[in-house]
């Protein structure tokens, strides 16, 4: 017993951030809309785009270049031509970054899976978003943002939080039981 509650005491200590990150990302996943409601801010008006004084169109090739000034010294690779935001863009990928270029007024995004800085023409950061959902989700899977741990981190929490409730049954139960067969035990003795 004494064993048990050695484990039981040791583990709700090593798992006790994870458990309290798995609670408050879990209720975030649960009431997204709720949460998101107090997170983001007002989304900025990409109908300016149009009437952008400076604003001008841009080839495949100058958004290409664009994006390897951004980038000095990374292999920037092209991905693919497309509509982001119902505009015409080119989307380059320089590492895990990508650099999305609207094709006809210039304006530029710089967006990892967890981030996304709006552009100007002229370089004139417009709005930074953070993808808030990325990151709950990512951290209630994986227990950590990066890939580094894998999923490793979150199974090892998962099998110690099993272990942790498995433990903590046994140590309720077990002196209820002992304290029942006691009164049995002695009920039948004083009426022998």
């Amino acid at each position: 017993m004494r064993f048990l509650k050695t484990v039981h005491g040791w583990l709700g200590v090593i798992v006790l951030p994870w458990v309290i990150l798995i609670g408050l990302t879990g209720l975030f996943l649960n009431h997204e809309r709720l949460v998101m409601g107090w997170l983001e801010a007002e989304p900025y008006d990409e109908a300016q785009f149009d009437a952008w004084p400076g604003a001008t169109a841009l080839t495949v090739e100058e958004a290409r270049k664009l994006a390897g000034r951004l980038f000095p010294g990374a292999e920037v690779s092209q991905e693919k031509e497309k509509a982001y935001h119902g505009r015409s863009a080119a989307i380059f990928a320089a590492g895990d970054t990508q650099v999305i270029v609207a094709l006809q007024t210039g304006h530029y995004w710089v967006k990892t899976d967890l981030h996304r800085v709006t552009y100007a023409p002229d370089g004139t950061v417009l709005e930074e978003l953070t993808y808030c959902e990325a990151i709950f989700k990512r951290l209630h899977e994986r227990g950590w943002l990066t890939r580094t741990f894998g999923s490793w981190l979150a199974d090892i929490t998962a099998a110690a939080m099993v272990v942790f409730g498995l433990s903590g049954i046994v140590l309720f139960l077990v002196p209820r039981l002992r304290r029942r067969q006691n009164r049995r035990r002695m009920r039948a003795t004083t009426t022998l």
